[in-house]
């Protein structure tokens, strides 16, 4: 199943399901008992999952999806718990040790943005913003201490995620990644949630990023260095985690960064994020006045 969040005709945020390029309404279609809300959907649990399955089912969907304008899936997490170098083409691309555990960093909420989003930001602050494709997941239900072979139980599903990036902001001297990371537009997320029984095996998808009609990024997420189950546990050993939260799950090679020339985003380049079986995302970079 597809879940999506979009704005109606009168601006309101609306929570949906795919079916066939159309969308049915879950709130409408469940007689107000499904909230409009992807976060209080998850927070509701399987039987609000099986629900809203059982009404895509029954129902042909009565919006188009061209005519509705896409928001992120889920725009109110709890956390974005973001991981780099978790890829080793990657990590030999930026020139680091391979790392023993998890890199751990954050993204916040106030950063993310939708697929057919502008990607945008102050040019006095940063000249060297860069793409990242990656696989998100998000969490559908409290996890703690989790194993990493029960860590499939407490996915909702996965989405693309663009860790967008301010190099100069990240790797300045006396400075940290979380600035770098989290400018407003540079989680973009979606088009859609995914939900895991359409995503048999996580560690077996492909994922690429274009620039301007040119392949920067090619990988497939079995080469990541920890898996998704093995990063679920890892991460609710140190913090709870709750439906809702986001974990993305580091990026292949081919950032611009580690490019020769270096490739930064510039006004005017259009960005495509696939991984298998989740959607295109689009994004347009925009100069900010």
């Amino acid at each position: 199943m597809k879940l999506l969040s979009y704005q109606d005709a009168e601006g309101k945020m609306r929570l949906g399901a795919l079916r066939d390029r159309r969308i049915v309404n879950l709130h409408r279609a469940s007689d107000g008992a499904l909230p409009d809300d992807m976060l209080e959907f998850l927070r509701l649990g399987e039987i609000a999952m099986q629900q809203a399955r059982d009404l895509v089912e029954r129902n042909e969907g009565s919006i188009e999806l061209d005519l509705v304008r896409l928001l992120a899936p889920i725009t109110n997490p709890g956390k974005v718990v973001a991981i780099g170098l978790n890829y080793m083409d990657h990590v030999r691309e930026a020139n680091f040790d391979v790392p023993e555990f998890p890199t751990m960093f954050c993204k916040y909420p106030s950063a993310i943005a939708a697929s057919g989003d502008e990607i945008r930001w102050p040019a006095d602050l940063t000249r060297q913003v860069d793409y990242e494709a990656e696989l998100a997941l998000i969490v559908g239900k409290t996890a703690r201490s989790v194993s990493a072979d029960d860590a499939y139980d407490y996915v909702a599903g996965y989405l693309n995620c663009n860790d967008v990036t301010a190099r100069d902001l990240q790797f300045r001297p006396g400075d940290q990644w979380l600035r770098g990371k989290c400018l407003d537009s540079f989680c973009p997320l979606g088009p859609w949630l995914v939900t895991t029984d359409e995503v048999p095996d996580p560690q077996d998808l492909d994922l690429t990023m274009d620039l301007n009609g040119e392949r920067m990024q090619t990988g497939n997420t079995s080469t990541m260095i920890f898996s998704v189950a093995e990063l679920v546990s890892y991460i609710s050993k140190y913090m709870t985690l709750e439906p809702g939260d986001v974990i993305t799950t580091g990026t292949p090679p081919g950032v611009g960064m580690a490019r020769d020339p270096r490739v930064f985003l510039k006004p005017g380049d259009e960005l495509v994020l696939r991984v298998a079986g989740l959607g295109e995302q689009h994004a347009k970079v925009v100069a900010e006045t």
